[in-house]
Order: C-alpha cells, then structure tokens, then sequence
C-alpha cells in the first residue's frame, strides 16, 4: 500500500491522498492501543471514517474544479454525492455511539444512518454501473456478456460462502442494518469486478475506477472477515482500520484521475482477457471446502448452484470461442489464399504473372518433358493508350487475357509478362506452338474488346532443349519475338540456332547509343537544297552521323530504329535541333540574311508525341536566335497520323511560323486526306518516284508511266500553293525531266553530298560574290 501511495503524493491531489492515509494510519496505531492498553472509549472507533469521507469529498470537490470532460466530470460528481451521503450516516452513527458510549460495542446502527449510508452504496453502484463498456458486435458481444455473468456469479459465489453467509449464521449476528450494508458492498464488489475490467479507456481513468470499486468490496469483505471471526468484538478494528480504507482508497482514484488528465493516455488493451479465469479459480473455492469436508449448510448449496451455472456459461463460452476462432481460422485461410493468388497472378488481367511463369517453367523443365514457350506482344499498343487513354488501354489488355485463355484452353498456360507483353507455356504431349501462333493471329484480326479495336501482335517461340534453363528458354523467345518484329510484325518467328547473336548485337546497340550521347559522339552533316535551273545552294537538310570509337562512321540507318525502339531518338533529336539552330543562325550571321533561306531537320513520331516538345523548340530558336520562318522540321505521313498530341504539336509549331514539311510523299496511305488535315508548307517527293524518272526506251506510254506521280504531285502542289522539293537526284537527266515537270528545288548526290558545316560554309562564300541566293 505504501509503494502505491508514493505514486500519487505529488500536487495538491497528493496532499489528499497524505490526509486520508494519515486518518487510517491514526486509526490503525488507536485501535492497537485500545486493544492493549485500553487507551480512550469504543466510540472514538467510529470517528476515522467521517473524517476519512470529508477529505475523500473534498479531493473529489478539488478534481471536478479542474478541466474535466463532461462525462468525467459527471462521473465524479456523482461519486462526491454518493461519499457525501455515506459521510453523513457514519457520521450520524458517530454521534450517536459517543451519546451510548457504554453500549458502543453492541449497539446497533440507527436506522437513519442506515439509510443514508445505504442511498450512499446505491448511488455509488449507479455510478459505476453508468460507466461504459468495451463496444462490441455478433459473437464478440456475446462473449463479453457470458464473460462478465461468469465473473459476476464467480465472484458473488465467493464473497456470500466466505463473507455474508458466515455474517448470517454467525454465534454473535450483526443487525440487519450492518448485513444490508455488507451485503450491497459485496454486491458492488461482484458487480464492479464484472464491469471494470471491461471498461475502455474513455474520459474516466480505468485505473481510478479500479480504486473505487476496490473501495467498496475490500473493506466490506474484511468486515465480514473479522465479524465471523471475533464477533461483536471485531467492529473495533472495523471501524478503526479497515472501514477507513475507503475513503483512501477513493481518494487514491481521484489522484490517479488527475496523473491520467495530466499524462498521455495509453492505447486500452483488450479488456477482461484474464477476469473469467480467475472467477473460475473464485466459484471453486466452496467445491473446495466440501472437499476437505466442510457440512452441505444452505449457504453452501447457494454457492454450488453458483459453482454449476459457472459451468454451464464456462462451457458456453468456450463454445462460442470455439465458433469464432473457426471462423477466424477460416478467415485467416481465406486471407492466405487471397494473398497467394494476388502474388502469383496480375492483378489486372487474373492471368498468370512473370513469378508464377518462372516457378512453372522451372518445375516443367526439371520433368523434361516437353515445354515450349510463347512470347506474345502488342503491336503499337502505345497508340492506344495515347489515342484512346489508358483507361480502354487497360480494357483491351483484359481483352486479350480473355482470348489467350480461349485459345490455349487446358493445353497451356497463359501469362501476362507485363504491360502490353503476354506469354503462353505449353507442357502438353503434342502441343504444337505454332499452330497456337496461327490461332492467335488469326484470332486478333478480329475486333475485340467493347471498343471493337483490331490489334495485331509479334509471337516469339522458343522450344526447350535438352538441359535448358529458364533464363535461356526465355532469351530465346525473346530473341524470336524481336526477330518478328524485325519483319515486318503481325507474324511469329520461331527460335533458331544462330538467331541470338545479331538480335542480341542490335539490343547492345540501344546500350552503345546511350553511352555515345553522353560521350558526344555524334555529330551534325548537310545535304544542301539546290536550285535546279543553276545549282545554287537555297537550304539544307540537317543529318545526324555516328562517329563510333571503334567502327568509325555508323549510318543512321543502323543506329536511328534503335533509338526510336529505346527511346533515345528524343535526346538525340534535342542535339540534333540545337545544334542545327545554333549552325543556321551563324551562316546568317556571317553571310547575310539572303544567304541562306531553310535549315530543315527531320522529327520523329517518337519526339512528337513528347509533351515538351514544342517548348524545346523555342527554346532552341531562343538560344541560337535563328528566325521561325528559317526553320523546317520535316515528318513523314506515318508520324502525322499518331494522334491528337502529334496533331496538336503540328499546330502549334505551325502557328509559330516554322514551316512542316512532309517528308517522303506518296509512300504513305493518306496523303491526299493529309494536305487537307496537316498543315504542310512543303511536299517533299520521295527518291522512289524520282529513281528511272529519266530513262527513255522509246515507248512514250512507259515512260508517262514513270512520270506520272511525279507530275501529279506538282500540280496538286501548285493547286495548293505548296512549295516542292525533289529528293534522289543523282543524275543531270533527272534534273531535266524534273524541271519539265516543274519542279524548282531538289537534293541528291548529283547535287550535292552531305558534307560538315565548314564546307557548307565555303559553299556559300563562293556563292556570296555572284550577289544570288
């Protein structure tokens, strides 16, 4: 008791604590010299209670003076009417024992007394009773009612065999009175042991309500104690030493109220956990005695049937724990399961995912029997996503999910590898991968998806050799699947010996062409764009050259589909813009403004489709201060059909005055719609229909044949008011058949050559005496 009392002596509240620890302390050391030595009268007994009650009604007074919570505060208004009442009967009974002091031992408590020292108990029990439990729902709230009925009946049992029950049947009974009051403490006691524990931790400190309830059932099980044990003689000590360890005990929760207001409270634990355990170990104490041959009076039969309805809820409850942690355990396999499938499968599609595609694979080969694998992937499935969102993207990838299942069926496995890349492992006896190849494709020239979409897809095919490996089997298809797309997609490719080393060179590359971005290693040439009446120099057209450190200058027929696949083309098409800016407006600079009249460089669909695209621009016309209207950025057909951001991008460039010039003319699908819809300043005429433009065998209709695009595009050009610009002249007789034609302005090897921006430059300087260009 005195470690606990140490806890709370700090404040004001403390100061309480001291006093009502004092009064029990003075009672404990009078009572021991009345014992011994008879020092003062029986009456001054009754006087340590009233006075503990005034200093408990007074922490309570201090406490509810203070920043409570409303609840809080209710609570311990109500506790300090409760002690009042009490404090008013003890006190009455009191004055009344030093007005009979002769008969102080045996006199019985005045029946007004009685009543407010009962109205007291009651309200204090109301109190309590008011405060919250632990909230709960279904099975759990079940649980916690059988628990609490099993403490209640526990603790009851325990209390009426060894406390009221003796009382009633003592040699020397007490007064109705005293066995009311004992009785509504022991029932307090039972009720609060079936109610505490299960309080949550809310604006009333759990540990102050311990203090309270033990308030009431400590003391009156002592009394009861002391009653059957000494008799008469025992309201002494009961007085003086055990009854006043209610009011410090009370006193004891206010001061714990104020610790717990002024300390961050902790998280409540689950509640009640241990209480059913130990009113079982309780309601065995009477099966106990009757073991060791205690007489089968009435009070103990009263706590046998208590013992046997304990029983009865015990095995309720544990029935009711059983059901729950069933379910529980059905919940917790559930749960794995759904884990387990969420780990092994993709979360969009429900298809296999690579993981499971790995352990399957590896447990397919150990067997070896016969395992090929099908790597399939989406065709330009990045259009989609661009033209039409993510969003019927991600619908169109369930699409296929759904077909690959309905193609494979019970012969294979379909997988989603990840994004728009999906694979098909084959383990059956006679599967033929390449029939299933056949199927797929076929399938897919079909709408599908609720957006009725046609895809196309390139299949890599990849058989399991003897002692293969899974990180080989998937190389090899891989390595398939590249190849396909290589030629030409919309077709499968299977693996053979000797297909890895060139694919797996060009894959190399993407590595290479990254390192020579950051080693600046590329570099800028010019084809010029002559006049075709006297060959003078009107532009050029910027090309981009490789400069390798070991494979000397690499064309950009090899390096280019590599970037535009890895996604380099963007920064090299950056330096290519800057660069090209940068070198037009220095000839203009140093030549005059007449000098040089376009400085053109081809874009990609890739670089188009970059949102920052056209703020790159500016910046570069910025930085190197080269005019709008001397710029010349050349697209191909396929590049203008990408979309809305490609078309938004064309727009935009246009309305700034750079001109668009659409590369490659007539090898397209739409050109005719497309001079219409894109705001093109110049046709570029592809080299396809310029090469035998010249050639004369002397059937006129043949060689009107050779020339017709040519002439159709010029005039459709004039029509427009389109600028137009020969490409591939390599000899002086197509520069004849093309100015009759009427075309003005080409470029080729007759020409001239691509060259650097020092020869550009003395081409010019030559051209600057004869005052034209």
């Amino acid at each position: 008791m005195t470690r606990t009392v140490d806890r709370f002596t700090d404040g004001p509240l403390g100061r309480c604590v001291l006093a009502t620890a004092a009064v029990a302390l003075v009672g404990t050391l009078w009572c021991v010299a009345y014992l011994t030595v008879g020092a003062g009268t029986e009456a001054i007994a009754y006087v340590f209670v009233p006075i503990g009650g005034v200093l408990a009604g007074a922490a309570i007074f201090r406490l509810c003076r203070g920043g409570l919570a409303p609840d809080a505060r209710w609570f311990w208004r109500s506790l300090l009417v409760a002690v009042a009442a009490a404090t008013v009967g003890y006190t009455w009974l009191a004055v009344d024992m030093f007005g009979h002091e002769a008969e102080a031992r045996t006199r019985s408590m005045p029946v007004p007394a009685a009543v407010w020292v009962a109205l007291g108990f009651l309200l204090a029990i109301w109190t309590l009773g008011r405060v919250p439990v632990a909230t709960a729902s279904g099975a759990e709230r079940w649980r916690v009612r059988l628990d609490r009925t099993i403490a209640f009946l526990g603790c009851g049992a325990l209390l009426w065999y060894v406390g009221l029950a003796p009382m009633l049947s003592a040699r020397e009974p007490w007064s109705r009175q005293a066995m009311v009051l004992v009785g509504l403490c022991l029932l307090g006691a039972a009720g609060s042991a079936a109610k505490v524990s299960y309080i949550l931790g809310g604006p009333v400190d759990r540990t102050a309500i311990r203090f309270v309830a033990a308030g009431g059932g400590v003391p009156a099980a002592l009394v009861a104690v002391l009653a059957v044990r000494f008799g008469y003689v025992a309201s002494i000590p009961a007085q003086a030493i055990v009854m006043p360890l209610t009011p410090l005990l009370i006193t004891l929760g206010v001061a714990a109220q104020g610790r717990a207001d002024r300390a961050p409270r902790r998280a409540p634990e689950r509640p009640g956990a241990i209480l059913p355990y130990l009113a079982i170990v309780a309601v065995d104490v009477p099966l106990i005695a009757v073991a060791f041959g205690a007489p089968l009076t009435w009070p103990l039969r009263f706590a046998l049937l208590a013992t046997v309805a304990v029983t009865a809820l015990v095995t309720a409850r544990q029935y009711l724990a059983h059901r729950e942690n069933a379910r529980l355990l059905r919940n917790t396999r559930v749960q794995e399961e759904r884990l387990q499938y969420e780990v092994s499968h993709d979360g969009l599609t429900g298809l296999a995912n690579r993981a499971l595609f790995r352990d399957r694979l590896a447990a397919a080969l150990a067997t070896g029997g016969p395992v090929s694998v099908l790597l399939v992937d989406l065709d330009d499935f990045k259009t989609v996503n661009d033209l039409l969102g993510h969003g019927v993207g991600d619908r169109l990838l369930v699409s296929v999910a759904r077909l690959l299942r309905a193609e494979a069926g019970t012969d294979g496995l379909p997988v989603r590898v990840g994004g728009d890349e999906f694979a098909v492992l084959l383990t059956a006896p006679g599967a033929d991968p390449e029939e299933l190849a056949g199927r797929l494709l076929a399938a897919l020239t079909r709408p599908i998806s609720e957006h009725r979409l046609l895809m196309q897809a390139s299949i890599g095919i990849a058989v399991a050799a003897p002692r293969a490996t899974v990180d080989s089997v998937l190389l090899n298809a891989d390595v398939a699947m590249y190849t396909a797309k290589q030629q030409g997609k919309a077709g499968f490719v299977r693996y053979v010996d000797g297909m890895r080393e060139p694919v797996l060179a060009h894959m190399r590359l993407g590595g290479e062409l990254r390192r020579a971005l950051e080693n600046d290693e590329f570099r800028v040439v010019y084809q010029p764009i002559m006049r075709l009446d006297d060959y003078r120099l009107i532009g050029v057209e910027a090309l981009v050259r490789w400069d390798h450190p070991a494979r000397g200058v690499v064309g950009p027929a090899e390096f280019i589909p590599a970037a535009e696949r890895t996604g380099l083309i963007v920064p090299l098409g950056r330096f290519v813009l800057r660069e090209t800016c940068r070198q037009a407006a220095a000839w203009l600079a140093e030549f005059g403004p007449d000098a040089l009249r376009e400085a053109g460089l081809n874009v990609s669909a890739r670089q188009l489709h970059d949102p920052d695209f056209v703020a790159e621009v500016t910046s570069a016309l910025t930085d190197s201060g080269l005019p709008c209207e001397r710029l010349v950025l050349e697209v191909t057909e396929s590049a203008v059909l990408r979309g809305q951001q490609v078309s938004r991008a064309l727009y935009e460039l246009d309305r700034m005055g750079i001109r668009l010039a659409l590369d490659d003319f007539g090898t397209g699908e739409s050109s005719l719609s497309l001079l219409r819809a894109f705001p093109a300043a110049i046709i570029k005429l592809d080299k396809s229909f310029v090469d035998g433009i010249e050639i004369d065998d002397g059937r006129p209709a043949a060689a009107d044949a050779r020339q017709a695009v040519a002439r159709a595009v010029i005039q459709l050009a004039d029509a427009l008011g389109l600028d137009t610009v020969a490409e591939g002249v390599e000899c002086p007789e197509q520069v004849t058949v093309l100015r009759e034609l009427g075309y003005t302005v080409g470029q080729g090897y007759h020409l001239a050559q691509p060259m650097t921006a020092a020869d550009v430059s003395t081409l010019l300087a030559r051209q600057q005496p004869a005052g034209i260009i």
